[in-house]
């Protein structure tokens, strides 16, 4: 067992943990190299599951610590985030808002109606639209202004469950990796991962830190803004080891972003990540989603190619979900 206790912390059980930690042999086979495994957090069970889980196991801790009877989130329309917010929401028995806005440049007809917005109202969540330019922080705002005005209990979930409390569930993802590195005899150089709203990356890297691991983990940019995803990441590391006590453990490089694969903006296809995809589909039988997962495996499958990695190395990708996405973007793939 490692040092880091993270039960200390206000927490509700919602995911089913530790994921797996699987070899992409035939993937590996393909690209001569390396080693590649996959960490299976599309696994963590909760309404298809995905990465989100884990951080609401402890913001919703902190939301019923406080009293909340009713969880406010924001996303796009086809958030995963608020499509698990809405889950556990349910479970928990708590009301939930969901703000959304529309800034993906996709436009498919399945898009507003299928995957991820239908996941959200049938667990019964409220939506509430706001134009495309709308602060989405200040649509939550104003939403709970108005419950509270009704003697509610509102709790305010930033988009992506990206703050330092939300950065605990990746502090423990880091605490499985190691953990389960170890039981398999893996000597792990590096983990890949899909990174926009800096929660899930920055928890790790505060997690990592912590451990005094050695390993690096590497972002893939989906946002198309990958000076301002490094901040975001820079942001919820630091807040999530000043939580753990580490903060002075956060080494100024730690944080790494590649821009190089989220293509002209957030949510908008690219060749290389519908080519991903398909070829994790075909090899692995692994169904990635279009906006996350698709454009980091992209990401790791050229990086791989161009000799960024050593051929004996061994790399771990994290796999956050996304899938029911993958049905809103149906006419992306309209050559299979």
């Amino acid at each position: 067992m490692t040092a880091l206790d993270l039960d200390r912390f206000p927490r509700v059980r919602l995911a089913h943990l530790p994921t797996p930690l699987e070899p992409l042999e035939r993937l590996s086979a393909h690209l001569g190299g390396p080693r590649i495994y996959v960490k299976r957090d599309d696994c963590t069970g909760l309404a298809f599951g995905g990465n989100k889980t884990r951080k609401l196991e402890f913001l919703l801790g902190d939301a019923l610590g406080k009293g909340a009877d009713t969880v406010i989130t924001c996303g796009g329309v086809q958030s995963n985030h608020t499509r698990q917010t809405a889950a556990a929401a349910a479970r928990l028995g708590l009301a939930c808002h969901l703000v959304q806005q529309e800034p993906e440049p996709w436009h498919d007809p399945d898009y507003g109606d299928s995957g991820n917005q239908f996941l959200g109202r049938l667990f019964g969540a409220e939506l509430h639209s706001v134009p495309t330019e709308a602060d989405r922080s200040a649509g939550m705002e104003r939403v709970a202004g108005e419950l509270r005005a009704r003697g509610g209990k509102p709790y305010i979930i930033p988009g992506g469950g990206s703050n330092a409390i939300g950065g605990l569930g990746y502090a423990g993802c880091a605490i499985e990796i190691v953990e389960q590195a170890g039981a398999m005899d893996l000597a792990v150089d590096c983990i890949v991962l899909p990174s926009g709203g800096g929660g899930t990356q920055g928890g790790l890297v505060a997690g990592l830190a912590a451990l005094g691991s050695g390993i690096r983990a590497i972002g893939i940019d989906i946002d198309a803004e990958g000076e301002a995803v490094a901040d975001r990441v820079r942001g919820v590391a630091a807040g999530t080891a000043g939580l753990l006590g580490v903060r002075d453990r956060v080494a100024d490089d730690a944080v790494a972003v590649n821009d190089d694969y989220a293509g002209e903006a957030y949510g908008k296809p690219t060749p290389g990540m519908i080519e991903a995809v398909t070829l994790l589909a075909r090899l692995e039988g692994l169904v990635l989603d279009p906006v996350y997962t698709g454009k980091a495996i992209a990401g790791l499958i050229d990086l791989a190619r161009s000799g960024a990695f050593g051929t004996d190395d061994t790399v771990v990708f994290i796999h956050t979900g996304g899938t029911p996405a993958l049905f809103a973007y149906r006419g992306a793939f309209a050559g299979l």
